[in-house]
Order: C-alpha cells, then sequence, then structure tokens
C-alpha cells in the first residue's frame, strides 16, 4: 500500500521528464530547422594556391551568442537575435552558413599561422544547383505548432495601427526565437531581429533548369565532368564556352598534356648555392658591371606610386619595360607621358588583361622576354619583374655589385615544402582554362613523368641566358612546359622554377628571389579572387610604419619589398625613400599628401556608376554655392556660376594617411562674363560617427563605419568616402580596443524611423574589428540612415550613413518611373521578412507620419527638384572645404589650384619625374 503512491508520484515524476525531454527535443528540431532554411552561403571553400609559400591561419570569427531571457529596458523584454554565422564543419559547426559572415580580424601582424590545412577547394557546383536547393528549403512545411503560432503573430500584427500602412513589413520570419518567447504576454518580447531571413531574396529568378548552353560548334566529345559543366554554365560568352567544350574534349581524348618530359639536369635534387651579402661590397664595384631589365607589370591607377618607385629604381645604365593592364587606360596615358622623357625606357606595345592566377601573366612575361632578347641595343644581363606594389630596400648600387658577383645565378623562392603536397595546394594537378577574364577550373590532370615539378614565388631574377633559353629554345622540356603552364593556376609561380630545375642550367639556380614579403595568412587568406579564379588563395599584405626594421635584416640578401599601397599607409614609403636617398630639402610640399584618381574624362563617364555620378555632381554644385557664399559681393557676378557638363577628373586626396574626401575638377560658366572656366572643389566628409552623451561606461568601441567593398585584408573599406545607393549592399563595421568580452546590439534605422535590421554581436577580449553584410531588400531608401550600437540596451554610439537618391540611370538623366522603382524604399517597406516596428516606442525612435509622406512625395522627383534634394541630403554630409581654380578665372579672390596645398594640381615633388642627374638617378 505504500509502494503505491511512490510508484504513482514516479510516474508523474516520470511523465514530467518525458515532457521535459520532449520539449527540449522540439526546441532543438526547430533550431535545426531555422538553419537549414538559411542559404548555404558561399560555394565550398577550397585549398590554398597562394602567391609564395601559402600558409594559413583560422579566421577568427565573431561567435554570436543567445542571451539568457533578455535585457530590461522599460517594461518590455528584448531578446534581439545573434547573427548566427559557422565555420566549416571542420571546425565543429553547422555548415550551412550565409554569405556574409562576421569575422575578428586578429591584431597579432606579424604572426604568420599554418597552412590551409583544412581547405579543399571541392567541386564548384552550378549555381543553379545551389538555387534549387534553396527553393527546396523554403517549400518544407511548417509544423502544426509552427503554423499556429506564424498564424498568432500575424493577428496580433494586424491589430496594430502603423504609420506605414497595412501592408507594410508583413511578412514575418517565423523561427525558433518566436517559440520561445511566445509565452510573454509583452508583445515585444516576440519582436527579434531575424536578420537570419531567407537570404536568397537577392537572387533573380531563373527558373529551376540549368541555362541552355549554345555554341558556334557542337562540343567534340559529350562533357560530363562536373566541373567542366559548372565552368560553361557560368560563363559569360558563347566563344568562352566554346574554348571550355575544346579543352575539356583534348584533354579527355588525351590530346592537350604531355605524359612525359625529358629531364636534362646532371644534378639530384635541387642545387644548393649558398650567396652572400655584404653591406660593403658596394664599395668594390667591379669594373665591368650588369646592367638590368626591369619589366614593371602594372595595373590600377596608382599613377603616383608608380612614378614614385620608377624615380628609386631609376638608373640611366639599366633599362625599363612597362606592361600595363589592358584595362588600365587611365595608367597607361601616364606610363606613355612619362616613358618619352627617357630614352631607356619603353613601354609595350601590346596589352594583356593580367587577371590574378592567370595564364596570361606567364604569357606576358614570356613575350616580354622576347621583346627584350630582340631589343639589340639594350644590352642587359639580368631581368627583374616588379610591380607597382614594390619598392627598393637596397640602392642601385648596391644590387648591381651583388649581381655583379653572381652574374651567373638565378634568383628564385621555392615553396620549401614536400613535393607532393605543394602540388596539392597548388592545384598543379588541375586543369584550368582562363577566359572571360575568369580562371575556370575543368578536372583532373596528371602530372608529367620525368621531371620534378618546383614553384613558389612568381617574383624572380633571372640572368640571360636562362631568359634566352626559355624564350628560344625548342628542346622537349620547354615546348611541353609551355603547353603545360598555359593552362595551370598561378602558372608564373611554378614554370621557371620547374623548367630551371630541369634544365641544363639546373645548377645555377638560387633559393632567394631577393625580396621580403609582408605575408600575414590570416588576413591575407580570404579566398578574396574567387570571383575571378576557382581556387583559393592568399595575398600579402601592405606594410606599415612598424614593419620598418624588418628592412635593416641583413640574414640573407634582399633587396625589394612588397607590398605597399598608398591610399593604405604611404608613411612607409616616405621612410624608405628617406633611408636610401636621404631627407628632401625642408619646406618640399606635398611629403605627407597623396592623391589617386579614380576618374579622368577619357575614360568615358559610362566608366561611373550612377551612384558616383550623381555625386560627383551633387560635389561640383556644392562647390559652386562655396564660391558664391564665400567670394560673392553684393550686386558682383564675378564668382557666380553655372555648372556645365559632367565632371573633368575625380582624385581621392589624402593627408598623413587620413583620408581627406574628393578633389573634383569640373566645368562651369561664369556669370559675370559667361565664359567657361575649369574649377576643381575639394569635398570632406562630416564626422557621422558620436559616442553617447552622456558617455557611458562602455568603452571598448572606438569607432564605426558603414560602406561598401570591405577589405578584411586591410581592414578598411576600398570605396573610400562610402558612396551609397539604393541597389547597394553596405556592411557595418566596428573597431574595437581590447577589453572583457562583450555583446553588443547593432540597429539600422532608415531615414523615415523604420527599424530596418538588427543584431547581436559577441565582442572577444582579442577582437579588433568586426564586420556584417545585412541582408537587406533592395531597394534601400534615399535619405540618412543611422546605426545605433547598444551595450546592455544602453545606446553607446551612434553612426551615419547617406544612400542617395540618384539622378542618373545608365549614366543618362532619370526619368520618373525608374526614380520611383529606386527611391521608393524596398516592396511594402518590408526590408527583412520580419517587421521591427514593436522595437519603435522600446528605443524611442518614432516613426513620424509626415516623414513617411514627404518620402512618398520625394520618391517621384526629378530634374531640378530631384537635384535640389540630392545637394540638401549631401550638404547634410559632406561639406564643400575649398574651390580653385585651373586656369584663367574673372573670380578676383579664387586662388589658382597650383597655388593650393590640396588641389590635384598642386606640388608634388617626391612623385614628379625631372632630368636626370649627374650621377645617374632621379631620386
Amino acid at each position: 500500500m505504500v509502494a503505491a503512491p511512490c510508484a504513482r508520484r514516479l510516474a508523474r515524476r516520470s511523465r514530467s521528464a518525458l515532457v521535459a525531454a520532449l520539449t527540449v527535443l522540439l526546441l532543438q528540431t526547430l533550431l535545426v530547422w531555422n538553419f537549414t532554411s538559411l542559404d548555404a552561403g558561399e560555394e565550398q571553400r577550397g585549398g590554398a594556391a597562394g602567391r609564395e609559400k601559402r600558409d594559413h591561419g583560422g579566421d577568427q570569427r565573431v561567435h554570436p551568442q543567445r542571451r539568457g531571457p533578455g535585457a530590461q529596458y522599460g517594461k518590455a523584454m528584448i531578446e534581439p537575435p545573434s547573427p548566427y554565422t559557422s565555420l566549416d564543419t571542420q571546425d565543429g559547426y553547422f555548415s550551412h552558413r550565409p554569405k556574409e559572415k562576421m569575422r575578428t580580424d586578429s591584431n597579432n601582424e606579424n604572426s604568420v599561422p599554418k597552412d590551409f590545412e583544412n581547405i579543399d577547394n571541392s567541386n564548384f557546383a552550378p549555381r543553379t544547383q545551389r538555387q534549387k536547393h534553396q527553393s527546396e528549403l523554403v517549400k518544407k512545411p511548417l509544423s502544426k505548432q509552427k503554423e499556429h503560432l506564424r498564424k498568432k503573430l500575424e493577428e496580433e500584427k494586424m491589430k496594430k495601427n502603423l504609420l506605414l500602412g497595412k501592408n507594410s513589413n508583413e511578412v514575418v520570419q517565423f523561427s525558433d526565437d518566436l517559440v520561445k518567447n511566445s509565452s510573454s504576454s509583452n508583445s515585444n518580447s516576440n519582436l527579434k531581429a531575424i536578420h537570419r531571413s531567407s537570404r536568397h531574396h537577392h537572387v533573380k529568378k531563373k527558373g529551376n533548369s540549368s541555362p541552355e548552353l549554345t555554341y558556334d560548334q557542337p562540343p567534340k566529345c559529350e562533357v560530363t565532368g562536373k566541373e567542366a559543366i559548372s565552368a560553361m554554365s557560368r560563363s559569360k560568352t558563347k566563344q568562352c564556352r566554346q574554348e571550355i567544350a575544346e579543352v575539356y574534349c583534348q584533354h579527355k581524348h588525351g590530346k592537350l598534356m604531355p605524359e612525359k618530359v625529358t629531364r636534362f639536369c646532371k644534378l639530384e635534387g635541387k642545387a644548393n648555392n649558398n650567396v652572400q651579402w655584404d653591406e660593403d661590397s658596394v664599395e668594390y664595384m667591379p669594373a665591368n658591371p650588369v646592367r638590368i631589365a626591369f619589366v614593371l607589370v602594372v595595373h590600377g591607377r596608382a599613377s603616383r606610386q608608380l612614378q614614385r618607385m620608377f624615380k628609386a629604381i631609376y638608373h640611366k645604365d639599366h633599362f625599363y619595360y612597362i606592361h600595363v593592364d589592358k584595362r588600365s587606360n587611365y595608367l597607361h596615358r601616364q606610363v606613355l607621358q612619362f616613358a618619352n622623357q627617357y630614352p631607356n625606357v619603353r613601354v609595350t606595345s601590346w596589352r594583356m588583361a593580367t587577371i590574378w592566377g592567370g595564364a596570361s601573366l606567364l604569357t606576358t612575361y614570356l613575350q616580354a622576354m622576347r621583346d627584350l632578347m630582340e631589343m639589340n641595343d639594350w644590352p642587359w644581363d639580368f631581368f627583374i619583374n616588379l610591380s607597382a606594389a614594390d619598392y627598393p630596400i637596397r640602392t642601385n648600387d648596391q644590387l648591381v655589385a651583388f649581381l655583379s658577383r653572381y652574374r651567373d645565378m638565378n634568383f628564385l623562392k621555392s615553396h620549401g615544402r614536400d613535393n607532393a603536397r605543394f602540388i596539392r595546394k597548388q592545384g598543379l594537378d588541375r586543369l584550368f582554362l582562363e577566359c572571360d577574364t575568369h580562371m575556370w577550373r575543368l578536372g583532373d590532370r596528371r602530372i608529367p613523368e620525368g621531371i620534378a615539378v618546383d614553384g613558389g614565388s612568381d617574383w624572380f631574377l633571372l640572368n640571360r641566358k636562362f631568359v634566352e633559353y626559355v624564350t628560344f629554345s625548342n628542346d622537349d622540356l620547354v615546348t611541353k612546359m609551355k603547353r603545360f603552364y598555359s593552362y595551370t593556376l598561378l602558372p608564373a609561380e611554378s614554370f621557371f622554377h620547374t623548367v630551371l630545375e630541369n634544365s641544363p642550367y639546373c645548377d645555377t639556380m638560387v633559393d632567394n628571389n631577393l625580396r621580403i614579403t609582408n605575408w600575414n595568412r590570416k588576413l591575407g587568406c580570404k579566398c578574396q579572387y574567387k570571383h575571378i579564379v576557382d581556387w583559393c588563395g592568399c595575398s600579402p599584405n601592405d606594410f606599415k610604419p612598424a614593419d620598418f626594421h624588418r628592412f635593416q635584416q641583413t640574414a640573407r640578401p634582399t633587396f625589394f619589398a612588397r607590398k605597399f599601397e598608398a591610399v593604405v599607409n604611404q608613411e612607409i614609403i616616405g621612410q624608405l625613400d628617406y633611408y636610401l636617398y636621404g631627407n628632401y630639402p625642408p619646406g618640399t610640399p606635398g611629403l605627407r599628401s597623396y592623391w589617386e584618381n579614380v576618374y579622368d574624362e577619357p575614360d568615358g563617364v559610362h566608366t561611373l556608376s550612377d551612384v558616383a555620378l550623381t555625386m560627383y555632381h551633387a560635389f561640383s554644385r556644392l562647390g559652386l554655392r562655396r564660391a558664391e557664399t564665400s567670394f560673392h559681393a553684393a550686386g558682383d557676378n564675378s564668382c557666380r556660376y553655372y555648372p556645365m557638363g559632367h565632371p573633368v577628373s575625380v582624385h581621392l586626396y589624402f593627408l598623413a594617411d587620413r583620408f581627406q574626401g574628393f578633389l573634383i575638377r569640373h566645368h562651369a560658366t561664369n556669370l559675370a562674363v559667361s565664359k567657361l572656366e575649369t574649377l576643381e572643389t575639394w569635398v570632406m566628409p562630416k564626422k557621422v560617427f558620436k559616442v553617447a552623451s552622456p558617455p557611458s561606461d562602455f568603452g571598448r568601441l572606438q569607432f564605426s563605419e558603414i560602406g561598401t567593398e570591405w577589405d578584411a585584408k586591410e581592414r578598411l573599406f576600398r570605396n573610400f568616402g562610402g558612396l551609397l545607393g539604393p541597389t547597394d549592399e553596405p556592411v557595418g563595421m566596428q573597431k574595437w580596443g581590447k577589453g572583457p568580452n562583450v555583446t553588443v546590439t547593432v540597429i539600422w534605422v532608415d531615414p523615415v524611423n523604420v527599424i530596418a535590421a538588427t543584431y547581436d554581436i559577441l565582442i572577444e577580449s582579442s577582437a579588433e574589428f568586426t564586420h556584417y553584410k545585412p541582408p537587406l531588400n533592395l531597394p534601400l531608401r534615399p535619405g540618412v540612415w543611422t546605426i545605433k550600437i547598444l551595450h546592455h540596451w544602453v545606446q553607446v554610439a551612434e553612426t551615419k550613413f547617406l544612400v542617395t537618391p540618384l539622378t542618373f540611370s545608365n549614366q543618362q538623366p532619370i526619368k520618373q518611373e525608374e526614380a520611383m522603382k529606386y527611391h521608393s524604399g524596398p516592396p511594402k517597406n518590408a526590408y527583412m521578412e520580419q517587421s521591427f516596428q514593436g522595437l519603435n516606442p522600446v528605443l524611442n525612435i518614432p516613426i513620424n507620419a509626415a516623414h513617411v509622406d514627404q518620402a512618398k512625395r520625394n520618391a517621384g522627383l526629378v530634374g531640378a527638384r530631384l537635384e535640389a534634394w540630392v545637394d540638401s541630403l549631401v550638404g547634410s554630409i559632406w561639406s564643400a572645404v575649398d574651390i580653385c581654380s585651373t586656369g584663367p578665372t574673372a573670380c578676383p579672390v579664387m586662388q589658382g589650384c597650383a597655388q593650393t596645398a590640396w588641389s590635384s594640381l598642386s606640388p608634388d615633388p617626391k612623385s614628379e619625374l625631372g632630368p636626370v642627374k649627374p650621377d645617374g638617378r632621379l631620386r
């Protein structure tokens, strides 16, 4: 009798335990279901095919955290969700991850972590396959409990009288977070920031079938390899698809790759040549010094940095052969201009688009070698390749003294690893084809028998004998290696090593390319080239002033260093320049300034985006208003202007390594004399980052910024100035000081106070930067946006950014129907599938009905009224600092641009190229 109640109590306890277990299981199931609704994100990551020795350290990511029952704020218990990111499955996290991952970048600048061991570079599936997978996930039916809760939440939502109308933000993303909070009596506790909402809303619907592939001629075989099929489905042109099919079929029939290659080297293994460097060797200049052919392979728009580097390496006894990328027309014009000043400088008559990792780079080097060999009036002894991102760390005299001692040697840097591992990591056992400025991976291949494959850095110094052999030899080794490396990723990193090591000149190899490269694998191995290469690779970081001591090492001979970028840091270039050649005279202008062109009139206005064109015109008008208000006297029109035409040129302006804004050169009609003048306006961004007042006790946040083109390697936005339009996808960045682990909440608020996104970030103690791109529905509503950063639901800082309305569409004045399309905000005012309007009263961010109505009216503006709206918005974020005249002007008080310290026409002696000095140098 006693045992019966005990049994009943045990049964009740068992049932309670079972119910609790089932509840936990249900929540776990819902959590997993939520993860599967996310986009699979990036295509599968691949193995390291970096430049030189490719080591990799795992990218330290922010690990978003769920908090407990929520932070008390007023009467509401609110728990915005964390942005669920994840690592690869090898790291123990879910592999379903969003495309854009929040990362925390280590502040360990000089670490060299281990190799890309966890990167697989597995097959790239066709794009349509991923879209199909997403659609299948979306179609997954809801459980009864989820469906019931979803309907209940929608009913609660419909009862609210929202200012944005009945249809705004009607889509509610269901999640397990809502289940957890569904018992709360306060409806605000159910309003969570589901930034994990469906990420396929930016994908254009193309149907479920693969794209139809068309050819001029049908393939000569059945294309069955999944990598080749993927490449064909992703290629942009019919010609490229034809090339892929032809190369694939040749390879499939065994007619493409050599099976065996003859080795001519008599050595077993590599040559072991040890070269010494003596700082005093320059005092013993040989009677017959070597003469060097510098081959500069350059691209981009950094003409002043290139000229400064050229100035540092120039000597009248050497030769300079310059190849400018086919896509860099502005730089080509600048190079032609200064090359004509010197008889020992020539520019290639041909140009190629040398993409990162492309076979075209090897073709460029081989053609340059042939050209140099055929220049009978250039008696050079050594071939050295450089880019505009290189800089010398020893003088020309020191380099000549060293090479004259070792004139029979060839200097290349080998990978220094197990060869089989290098082949696998470098992708040498894979077939690649370059077309459509992309390196397509087409399948596997075998390494030819009979030779030793080697490789490492694609920066080298080769003597004339070996260059002649590589250029003109028709022996089995050179002929077959040229064919093999025509279909190889990063071929310049292996071709010369392999040919030299197996050639009659194998005993001349020195395992040192006389360079020092700034490798920081944690920051440089981000698979940042996957948009142009079907592989993951690494890229070196830029040097900073803290690295200067590395140039003074004498453990091994080094004469050049890379990389340097003046837009990232110019101070280190100045330090090196002064170290080699001494200081400029006191009072030399422009030493701490840097200008880089981003637009030049001969490029054509079609090269500008509509956002950039809109902003540049607004900047010009801002400058003209400054001229009128600052220089204009009553009854005098001599300093009043009317804007004319498109901008003439645009430059980025930096001072002391800080971005100072844009310099816009533009035409305007002087109203006093009705004559056209050319002016230059300097516009600077206003300070938009503000710490809360009174400041909170939270002190880790140092800065926050919104932009696009985030460079995780250099930890800056490449879109300087953050010019954003309605169809851009902004990234939020925060910079942190050291401190304890904390969780902050980030809230994105649009111009009419609609909360577009909110998420939590866990900031680890060692974190220095975090960045995240919320998957917002487009177009964004034009106007000034606000980003609020909260700690324990107390605001610690905020920043603002401008989404500019467009005055141009396809470089033509925008029409009203296009304006309505781009300027009305996202469909149904829903930036995400989840509405956050319940947070507005809690965060004291009221939505004003008048502002909403005004935004609707603004969306239809065109012509002068649209320009006025744009100008008012631009003026709230940017200020016109100064304006000058590039030539004659009727405005008597306007300064000439050449007399300013800021204009792109002001003096810049460090980059200006003048006559050759008596010692044969320019610097």
